[in-house]
C-alpha cells in the first residue's frame, strides 16, 4: 500500500478547525478501500470460576434438555424437506435420552442439491467479496452472544466437557472472525511486476459449487470452518453433517441463516455416507471437497473425485485432514512436570477423541519410569469420580461419542492387552452411557497395533527410546504426520526435532493439542491429509483460483 502518498496530503493540508492526522488517515483510508477492521483476535476462553458464567451455562444445559426430541429438516434450495426417515442423535452419556431427529436426505435430494448449489453460484460468485465477509463477522457475533447455548447443546450431543466445548465454540467463532477478514485482503487486486503500454492485473476468484464433510469430534468449529471457509470465497456449499451430531450442524446453519446469508447459498443435507456422502461427491457439478475424518473415508473420498463424471469439465479439487498417531517425545533433560501435564491433556482431553490427541508417549529411558508414574497419578485422578455425565462441571472425562466408537475402542483395549503391559484403567461400561476409563499401556513395541493404528479414545501407549534421535525416528515411525510435540532443555535436540520430526503441526516444550487460529495453522502429512493449514492465511486461496488479465494498449 503507497503509504507515501500521505506525505502530500499531510503537509498540505492545515490542521486547524477540529481537522487532525487521524481524520486525515480515515479519508485516506476510504480513498484506498481500506478496511476499519478491528485487527484479529482469538477469542476469549469462557471463565467457568465466574458464578455468573457457571449459571448461564447450567440455565442453557437445562433449555437444551427442554428441547430434546425436536425434529430439524433438511434444507435444499432454501425449502426444509423432511423425508420420513430420520437420523436419531443421542445423548452419549445417556443414551436412552434423544437429543433431536433430523431428517434423513434421499439420493435424490443429494442431486438436487448440488444441482441447487450449482444454480445458485452464478449468483453468489458475484455477491460483493466484503459482504460476504460481513456476513461471516455478523456470524462471529451472534455465535458469541449465543455461546452458551452452543456450548451446552455440544455438551448434551458430544459429550465434550464445558471447557471442552467452549474450546470448540471459540474456534468456530474464531474461523468466522478470521476468514471474514480474510477475504477483504483477498478480493483486492494482487500485487504484480508493471509492464510498459499494459495493465496487468491478479484476481482470486470463486471456484464453484463446494462440498463439506465435517466429523462429529469437533462438530462446531471444523463444521463452521469448512462450512464458511468456501461460503467467504464465494463459492456455494453443500453441508452434510455428521450423523453423531447433527442437531449441532442444524444449530451453526441457523447462525449462518440469522446472519442473513443468502437463501439457497447453503443447502444443509444430513444423511448416510454411503447413500448422500458418494452421491455428491461424484456429482459432475461438485467442484470442490472439503472433508475432516478418517483415513479410509478421506482415501475413497480422493479415489472417487480423481475419476471424471460424464459432462464434467473441471478437476475436482480435494482437501482432506485424515487423522493421526500423534506422539509427545520427553528428553532426559526437560521439565518433567511439564511433560506430564501435557501428556496427560493431551491423551485424555475431550477422552483422547483429537485427531491431535497424544496416543503414543515416547520416553527416554533415563525418565520413563518417573513419567509414567506422573501420567498414572493423573489419571488415578479421573478415576477417582471425575467420569461422568459432562453436563455436570466438576466432570473431566465424559461419554466416547457413539456404541460403534465404543465398541471400536473396547476392542483396541482387548488388544493392548495382548501387545503390552496394562498399568491403569482399561474399564469399559456402556449400561448407561459409552463410557471408557483413561488406559495406559507400557513396554509397547513401536510396531505393536495399539502403536500404529488409530484408536479415537482414552487409550495411551508409552514407548521406551534409548536417546532423543531415537526417539524422534520412532515418532516418526508411522503412515501419519499430522501433530507432535518434543520436550527438552538441549538447543541442539531442540533444532534436531525442527529438522527432523515430520508432522504438519509441531510443538517444542507444550502439548500436541489447542491449535489457534492464525497462530498455529493446521494441517498433517503424510495419511494425515493434504496439509491444508485450516486458519491459516494459505487457507482462503484453496477455495478459489487465480485469474491474470492483461490489456494491452
Amino acid at each position: 500500500m503507497p503509504y507515501v502518498r500521505l506525505i502530500p496530503i499531510i503537509l498540505t493540508c492545515p490542521l486547524r478547525g477540529g481537522m487532525s492526522i487521524v481524520r486525515i488517515f480515515e479519508a485516506f483510508r476510504r480513498s484506498y478501500n481500506m478496511p476499519a477492521l478491528a485487527t484479529f483476535k482469538n477469542e476469549t476462553f469462557t471463565d467457568y470460576s465466574d458464578p455468573k458464567n457457571v449459571a448461564a451455562m447450567e440455565a442453557a444445559i437445562a433449555a437444551a434438555r427442554a428441547q430434546f426430541g425436536a425434529e430439524y429438516p433438511i434444507i435444499v434450495a432454501g425449502e426444509r424437506i423432511t423425508t420420513g426417515d430420520w437420523i436419531t442423535s443421542v445423548d452419549p452419556a445417556d443414551h436412552k435420552k434423544v437429543v433431536g431427529r433430523v431428517a434423513a436426505a434421499t439420493k435424490e435430494l443429494a442431486v438436487k442439491a448440488v444441482d441447487s448449489a450449482y444454480e445458485k453460484f452464478d449468483w453468489w460468485k458475484h455477491f460483493c467479496p466484503k459482504a460476504r465477509g460481513r456476513i461471516l463477522l455478523k456470524a462471529a457475533a451472534i455465535m458469541r452472544r449465543r455461546k452458551h447455548e452452543v456450548n451446552a447443546t455440544m455438551v448434551l450431543e458430544a459429550g465434550k466437557n464445558w471447557l471442552e466445548a467452549d474450546g470448540d465454540t471459540s474456534e468456530a467463532i474464531d474461523f468466522l472472525d478470521f476468514y471474514g477478514r480474510e477475504i477483504f485482503r483477498y478480493s483486492q487486486v494482487q500485487d504484480v511486476t508493471p509492464c510498459p503500454g499494459e495493465e496487468n492485473e491478479v484476481t482470486y476468484i470463486p471456484i464453484g459449487p463446494c462440498v463439506a464433510i465435517p466429523p462429529w469430534n469437533f462438530p462446531v468449529a471444523i463444521l463452521t470452518g469448512l462450512t464458511t471457509a468456501p461460503l467467504a470465497a464465494g463459492n456455494t456449499v453443500v453441508l452434510k453433517p455428521a450423523s453423531v451430531t447433527p442437531v449441532l450442524g442444524a444449530l451453526v446453519t441457523e447462525i449462518l441463516e440469522e446472519a442473513s446469508l443468502p437463501e439457497g447459498v447453503l443447502q444443509f443435507l444430513p444423511g448416510a455416507g454411503s447413500k448422500v456422502g458418494d452421491t455428491i461427491v461424484t456429482h459432475p457439478k461438485t467442484r470442490l471437497i472439503a472433508f475432516t475424518g478418517s483415513m479410509e473415508i478421506g482415501l475413497r473420498i480422493n479415489e472417487l473425485a480423481a475419476k471424471p463424471q460424464p459432462r464434467q469439465i473441471w478437476i475436482k479439487r480435494v482437501i482432506a485432514e485424515m487423522g493421526g498417531k500423534d506422539c509427545i517425545v520427553v528428553d532426559k533433560d526437560c521439565n518433567i512436570q511439564n511433560a506430564i501435564d501435557a501428556i496427560f491433556v493431551s491423551a485424555f482431553g475431550f477422552q483422547g477423541q483429537k485427531c491431535s490427541a497424544c496416543s503414543r508417549a515416547i520416553l527416554h529411558k533415563d525418565i520413563h519410569d518417573k513419567v509414567v508414574a506422573g501420567v498414572v497419578e493423573k489419571a488415578k485422578w479421573i478415576l477417582d469420580g471425575r467420569i461422568g455425565h459432562p453436563a455436570d462441571k466438576n466432570i473431566y472425562l465424559g461419554p466416547v461419542s457413539s456404541a460403534q466408537a465404543f465398541k471400536t475402542i473396547k476392542e483396541y483395549i482387548e488388544v493392548g492387552k495382548r501387545e503390552a503391559k496394562l498399568v491403569v484403567g482399561g474399564g469399559c461400561d456402556d449400561s448407561v452411557g459409552y463410557f471408557i476409563e483413561p488406559t495406559i499401556f507400557t513396554e509397547v513395541d513401536i510396531k505393536a497395533r495399539i502403536s500404529q493404528e488409530e484408536i479415537f479414545g482414552p487409550v495411551l501407549s508409552v514407548i521406551k527410546c534409548d536417546n532423543f534421535a531415537d526417539g524422534i525416528a520412532k515418532a516418526n515411525d508411522s503412515i501419519y504426520g499430522l501433530t507432535g510435540a518434543a520436550f527438552t532443555n538441549n538447543r541442539e535436540n531442540l533444532e534436531y526435532a525442527r529438522k527432523n520430526f515430520h508432522v504438519g503441526n509441531m510443538y517444542l516444550n507444550r502439548k500436541c493439542t489447542g491449535a489457534l487460529v492464525d497462530v498455529q495453522p493446521f494441517g498433517g502429512f503424510n495419511m494425515s491429509g493434504t496439509d491444508s493449514k485450516a486458519g491459516g492465511r494459505d487457507y482462503l486461496f484453496l477455495f478459489m483460483q487465480a485469474k491474470t488479465v492483461c490489456e494491452r494498449f
